[in-house]
């Protein structure tokens, strides 16, 4: 990339101290225009990750005293020579020293800028970048810990290793279509199909975690379901931790899709409370209830809340029956409220269940199980990698999908067929890891980026 650029990596707002980021083949000259050092003879030399004291000017003079770190290239984060800038914290000190930086040469970063060019300059895999971005967008312990350890290069090694056996038996494929009467290759075709079933197991279990890193980091988009007065925003409330929706003996008081993003253990739940599905002659109401419908069709995760006191009736079988048309029942957590009232006397209709009294505040740990279940963390381990975008999982699927077709293609066909499926599968494997991508999908995951990293 062409250009030295700028920009405060930092979040605004009053702090202790702000940081002024400056890459390119020209930060130290644009540094040294806006830094004053109090030992001119020891900042000339620059040593290696070394913090020197001075002052900041612009062209009105000097403004504030701080610190500036350098960097040189090829040992910075993004393998050029990087000078930070290190002042009081404060929104018009930071924005006047990164408006005298770009006064001296440099250009305003875009949106993900630095970590871009740590992966263009081979400092990064795309994998390890990403990690970055969601140690940055962490929303739990657990979805933290496995980014820092992608982001020290955990799922690219795993890729490299597997892309690593697909390239021995391509290369074995090559020898064999290069001298088919010889014998030249060196697997056979049992061995070929053991090794290549061995792969796929590994991509298949890769691919499945998703479900369960999409959990973790990014949320799951998430409907509490279920008939008048059932308690359905009291179960809202209990998952909250606060009187988020309005609670009242009378039926029907939620008339509109209420949305909040909620932490229950380690998942993030992007959840609707919905209107309750009945007939209603109430023009209001009736348009309620066709939004919970329709949010249902939206969901990736239900949770349907039935009075567990009482016996099923009919508004009941119209959630189930809700749920079935809409192809979530394994998806679905069904919610029996009320056990404080009486013992059980609504056999759950979907296989996961969650028994609690929202009145109470007693269920939420119960229900947070139940959403472990759903998602598969039991099969889960604490080492194993865990896919936590879906661009990762596109490719990791596609390699499986590929690997399979391997597979299947050895079963009827030489070994040269098996190898074009071989070949698929480690492209698509160099696009989960970066090695093969577009600029358009590279330009499209740092967007998503905070100005100044």
């Amino acid at each position: 990339m062409n250009g030295t650029v700028a920009a405060i990596s930092t979040p605004p707002g009053r702090g202790g101290v702000a940081i002024i980021r400056i890459s390119g083949a020209d930060a130290f000259s644009v540094a040294e225009k806006v830094f004053s050092p109090a030992n001119k003879a020891a900042f000339a030399k620059r040593s290696q990750a070394r913090a020197y004291y001075g002052s900041f000017r612009d062209r009105d003079g000097v403004f504030d005293d701080g610190l500036c770190v350098v960097f040189n290239s090829p040992r910075s984060f993004t393998g050029e020579d990087v000078a930070e800038l290190h002042c009081h914290g404060g929104v018009l000190c930071a924005r006047k020293l990164l408006s005298a930086a770009l006064a001296a040469g440099a250009e305003a970063a875009g949106p993900g800028e630095f970590t871009k060019r740590a992966f263009i300059n081979g400092k990064l895999t795309l994998t390890q970048a990403e990690a970055i971005g969601n140690i940055i967008d962490a929303k739990s312990e657990r979805s933290l810990g496995v980014a820092a350890k992608q982001a020290g290069g955990s799922l690219s090694r795993g890729i490299a290793a597997t892309a690593e056996e697909l390239t021995r038996l391509a290369a074995s494929v090559y020898a064999f279509i290069d001298y088919p009467d010889e014998d030249m290759t060196d697997v056979g075709v049992p061995e070929m199909r053991a090794r290549l079933c061995e792969i796929h197991e590994k991509l298949k279990k890769l691919a499945e975690s998703h479900r369960y890193g999409k959990a973790i980091s990014e949320g799951i988009e998430t409907v509490i379901i279920g008939k008048p007065n059932v308690g359905k925003s009291s179960v809202l409330n209990l998952l909250c931790g606060e009187d988020r929706a309005i609670v009242t003996d009378i039926a029907g008081t939620t008339r509109d899709v209420v949305t909040e993003t909620v932490r229950v253990g380690d998942y993030v739940l992007r959840l609707s409370d919905t209107a309750g599905i009945r007939e209603s002659a109430d023009a209001v109401e009736k348009l309620g209830v066709e939004r919970s419908i329709k949010a249902v069709g939206r969901a990736e995760m239900v949770l349907a809340v039935f009075d567990g006191s009482r016996q099923p009736d009919e508004g009941d079988e119209r959630i189930i029956s809700a749920i079935n048309a809409a192809g979530l029942a394994d998806r679905t957590v069904c919610v029996m409220n009320k056990r404080d009232l009486a013992a059980p006397a609504f056999k759950p209709p979907f296989a996961l269940c969650a028994e609690v009294s929202a009145l109470n505040g007693e269920g939420a740990k119960e229900i947070e199980k139940q959403i472990s279940l759903l998602v598969g963390a039991g099969s889960v381990g604490e080492n194993d990698e865990i896919v936590l975008n879906a661009r990762q999982y596109a490719a990791i699927e596609r390699a499986r999908a590929a690997v399979e077709g391997a597979i299947n293609a050895l079963s009827g066909y030489t070994q040269d067929v098996a190898g074009m499926d071989i070949e698929r599968a480690l492209e698509a494997l160099y696009e989960a890891d970066g090695r093969r991508v577009g600029e358009e999908i590279v330009a499209e995951i740092f967007s998503h980026f905070c100005v100044g990293k």
